[in-house]
């Protein structure tokens, strides 16, 4: 099949192409508040609306690429699209046989006969296999057709003062993570997202935040730890050791620093002294002001994301920010 090119677009809603300091969402006693006004005091709250929002769209946006490229893929064969999914994507697809019904039937919680409920179950588990098949069908289409998103996450603006810098100020994408390093999620990223930083180089700065979750008692000290680490010059070096030893009480705190060969008298008094606790619990008022619930949490190019997050989403989002500036050079270069 020839490699095609779809290139998806929706328009951007949820205000984002309108002015917000111009639009006026209501009046208090003849004065204007603003969607800035909103966006600015109860970000939080309209975060993660927006976000689940997102989610609906893109779940919708993802069904939409799939039917356009099978009713590509039908017209190039000369086929309507019933022809093509049953000569074509479900001629292999055999119904199970009778023992295997059987099977299914005993591991049902029902009071019903086998004979009552066998043509339900058939359909049921054709139907599976169908599904399967399509989507198997689906995937290969996408991987050779080249697909670009330009629908993005919401945007919230974060506060990286403070923070850590993995990279360039002027890199094409930065890559903002909030995270807790006893999170058992945010243990299996780290190294996807340093695979990452080689992969892309220059054109990807990455910027830890710390938010230590409540039931996580040992977080907040190892949050604490890595910046005391980080007055010696070794915050990141000491980040990679908690998340690959994941040994976090305060005793193993302090070997680490020694490992590391930082200055035991110096990095032992910040810590147990809490010099960075005020740091680390801005970072944590912080990410419960923008309204997040979990870890990890990410913001690339300002684009919030978070949930279920793999090597192949974080690249996904990264590249979706990169063809985004080519695309906006190339608009600018045609005016």
């Amino acid at each position: 099949m020839a490699v095609g090119l779809l290139i998806v677009s929706i328009s951007v809603s949820r205000g984002q192409a309108r002015d917000d300091n111009r639009d006026v969402v209501a009046t208090v006693s003849g004065a204007n508040l603003t969607l800035s006004d909103l966006r600015g005091s109860e970000a939080g709250k309209l975060l993660q609306a927006e976000y689940q929002y997102y989610l609906s769209e893109r779940k919708a946006l993802d069904e939409l690429i799939d039917n356009r490229l099978l009713d590509d893929e039908a017209r190039k064969r000369g086929v309507t699209l019933d022809e093509l999914l049953n000569t074509v994507v479900y001629k292999d697809v055999k119904d199970p046989t009778d023992d295997q019904l059987e099977v299914y039937y005993e591991g049902l919680d029902t009071q019903d006969s086998f004979d009552s409920v066998k043509s339900q179950v058939l359909d049921h588990i054709r139907e599976l296999r169908r599904t399967k098949a399509r989507t198997a069908f689906v995937d290969q289409l996408r991987k050779d057709a080249k697909i670009e998103i330009a629908l993005m996450p919401p945007t919230a603006e974060v506060n990286t003062t403070k923070a850590y810098v993995n990279g360039a100020s002027d890199a094409r994408v930065t890559l903002v993570e909030f995270a807790d390093y006893q999170c058992p999620y945010c243990q299996k990223v780290n190294p996807e997202i340093q695979k990452l930083k080689k992969e892309y180089g220059s054109a990807l700065t990455v910027i830890y935040k710390d938010f230590p979750l409540p039931m996580h008692s040992q977080s907040q000290k190892a949050a604490e730890a890595s910046r005391c680490a980080g007055e010696q010059g070794k915050f990141w070096e000491y980040h990679d050791v908690l998340y690959y030893s994941k040994e976090l009480g305060v005793d193993a705190l302090k070997e680490h620093a020694r490992v590391l060969k930082l200055n035991e008298d110096k990095f032992d008094t910040c810590l147990d002294s809490g010099a960075e606790a005020d740091t680390v619990k801005a970072d944590l008022a912080e990410a419960k002001s923008l309204g997040l619930t979990g870890t990890p949490s990410f913001f690339v190019n300002g684009h919030f994301f978070s949930g279920v997050v793999d090597y192949d989403v974080l690249k996904q989002m990264i590249d979706q920010q990169l063809n985004f500036g080519k695309s906006q050079k190339l608009l600018a270069a045609t005016k």
